[in-house]
């Protein structure tokens, strides 16, 4: 059971990033705690990114470029656009909830307590964040 448990915290632990990742493009910086547009302007390449890198236009693709190695942040608006317009957005909250999915099955084994519906909970919380 070390091993479920050990899954079960990789797979919650991937969600919540991926979730935060995307939160980066979408959320508010009054209550994420930093400016929408940190990861750009730090010049991380998060999944939403390069999703919008690999599904993209040329266009699109070397505007992410130049905006991820400058850190341009002004150009926040159109990274967002072609982030929204290849699906990045949703294709990393799909790919939460299925690490989400996998955390929740590999408690399978435990039995019914509070304990695992607690553990099930934290699992949903991290995707479900809106914030």
């Amino acid at each position: 059971q070390p091993k479920a448990l050990s899954t079960y915290g990789l797979k919650v632990g991937v969600a919540f990033q991926l979730v935060d990742d995307a939160l980066d493009y979408t959320g508010d910086a009054a209550t994420l705690g930093k400016n929408v547009g940190d990861d750009l302007a730090e010049g991380k390449p998060t999944l939403p990114l390069i999703h919008a890198l690999k599904h993209g236009s040329q266009a699109q693709a070397g505007m992410i470029r130049e905006a991820l190695k400058e850190g341009r942040i002004e150009r926040l608006d159109e990274v967002l656009a072609a982030v929204e317009s290849t699906g990045g957005l949703a294709y990393s909250s799909a790919l939460a909830a299925r690490h989400a999915d996998a955390a929740i099955s590999a408690l399978g084994d435990f039995p019914d307590s509070p304990f695992k519906d607690a553990l099930t909970g934290v699992a949903r919380f991290a995707v479900q964040r809106t914030y």
